[in-house]
This record gives structure tokens, C-alpha cells and sequence, in this order.
């Protein structure tokens, strides 16, 4: 019987996995869904710690969840915005590096009893704030996400930044544009599928109110992302040096 933080990890695993199946063609169901996976992560370690469920399966689950759930939003939005690609895909590279490295540097150097969340202040004051407060932790990750959903909920609403929205009509002169026709596609799953979806235009005034209130704390947990790469990349040296040390005492 699955309970507390083991039930909620597995059902953030499936809603994440409808809101993937979603997100092409329904802005509104896929942004729902998303939503509540990303508001279950801040339940689902409350829960294990209130069912004495916490589990280093659990942590490396909740974690592995996380980084792909959000790659796989910036993989649509580099779809989405070609020209753009090379941002997103470099941040995902570096969501995915810096985690990888501070888990590994954390189990390795700090033991494997060791939480990744428990940072020592000396290390570094930035990690030290974002790891062991719960508000800020809360506040970084669910804005940084929000910011995401935002872009994406921007893709099918703005012409601004998606002139795809808008194409010439045929027989009404060059410089006329007119949302495209939902009849343009036979075939929902065909090809053109996405530009069918974006047809269905939402409003965008709420994405932009999201899209900007979210960017300056999605800049700050970018930051925390260097910091922690380059911290963890750090430590994993020192013990390199350290364990080279030892050998060469032992040799003499």
C-alpha cells in the first residue's frame, strides 16, 4: 500500500506523464495538470517525513522527477521558438549538470546517509539559504516553473513572440494576417498539428502578467544553479587532492 510521500511521488510520475500528453494540443489541460505535479512536490516531502516514509529512493525519485519533468518543457519550447533552442537547451543542460553534480558530490563527500538538502553555511551562503528554507526553496522552484508555463501558455496566445499565429489569408493582399483556421489540418496528429493547436488562441494578457513576474526569480534560481555546480565541482576536487594525499603518505 502506497501512503504519504511514496503515493504522492508515483502520482506526480502520472500527472507529469498526462500533462506531456497534453501539452502539443491543449494549453489549458496541459498547464493544469503541470501545475498540480509542481504543487505536489512541495507536499510530498512533508508527507514522508509525517509518515516516517523518507527514503533515499524517495529523494532520488522526487529529484529525477523534477529535472525531467521541467526538460521536458523546455524540449517543447525549443520546438516551439527554434531561434531560441540554443537558450533552452542550455538550460536544461545546466538543470541537469548541477543537480547531478551536488547529488553526487553530496553522496560522495558527505556520505550516503547524507542529504543533498543539508548544506553547511561555510560551504556556500547562497545554497545554505535556498536549501534550508523552506519559503525560499518553495518560492524558487515554483516561480522558476511558473515561468516556463508561462513561455509555454505564450507560445499559443502571443504573435509577438510566435508570428506563426498569424499567416496571410489567401486573396485578401500580402499584408493581411488572420489567425490561422483550425480546418487547416485534417488530421490532428499530422504535421501542421501544433500550428492547429495554436489556432485556438488564448487569451495572453495573464502569460505575460505570469511570464514577468516569475523572470527575476527564474534569473536568481539560474544563478543557484551555477553556484551549485561550481561548488559541487569544487568539492569533488578537494577530495580528488585529499585522496592523492593519502596515497602518496601511504607510499612513503
Amino acid at each position: 500500500m502506497l501512503t504519504g510521500g511514496a503515493g504522492l511521488g508515483y502520482l506526480r510520475v502520472v500527472l507529469t506523464m498526462a500533462s506531456l500528453y497534453y501539452m502539443p494540443l491543449h494549453p489549458r489541460t496541459c498547464s493544469l495538470l503541470y501545475s498540480v505535479s509542481c504543487l505536489l512536490d512541495a507536499l510530498d516531502g512533508y508527507a514522508a517525513r509525517y509518515f516516517n516514509q523518507s527514503t533515499t529512493f524517495g529523494a532520488v525519485l522526487d529529484m529525477v522527477t523534477d529535472r525531467c519533468t521541467t526538460a521536458c518543457l523546455l524540449v517543447f519550447l525549443s520546438s516551439a521558438w527554434p531561434r531560441w533552442s540554443i537558450v533552452f537547451q542550455s538550460l536544461i543542460a545546466l538543470d541537469m549538470t548541477s543537480h547531478y553534480m551536488h547529488m553526487y558530490a553530496t553522496l560522495s563527500m558527505g556520505g550516503s546517509g547524507q542529504s543533498h538538502k543539508k548544506i553547511d553555511s561555510s560551504r556556500s551562503w547562497i545554497l545554505y539559504q535556498y536549501y534550508n528554507s523552506k519559503t525560499v526553496l518553495f518560492i524558487c522552484c515554483a516561480l522558476n516553473e511558473l515561468f516556463f508555463i508561462g513561455l509555454y501558455l505564450l507560445s499559443f496566445s502571443s504573435p509577438i513572440l510566435s508570428p506563426s499565429l498569424l499567416q496571410p489569408v489567401p486573396g485578401s493582399g500580402a499584408d493581411a494576417a488572420q489567425p490561422v483556421s483550425t480546418d487547416s489540418f485534417a488530421s490532428p496528429w499530422s504535421a501542421g498539428a501544433l500550428e492547429m493547436a495554436r489556432a485556438n488562441k488564448i487569451d495572453s494578457t495573464w502569460p505575460w502578467i505570469i511570464t514577468g513576474i516569475s523572470a527575476p526569480v527564474m534569473a536568481l534560481k539560474q544563478i543557484i544553479n551555477v553556484v551549485q555546480l561550481v561548488k559541487a565541482s569544487n568539492w569533488l576536487v578537494e577530495g580528488d587532492m585529499a585522496n592523492r594525499r593519502a596515497l602518496r603518505g601511504k607510499k612513503n
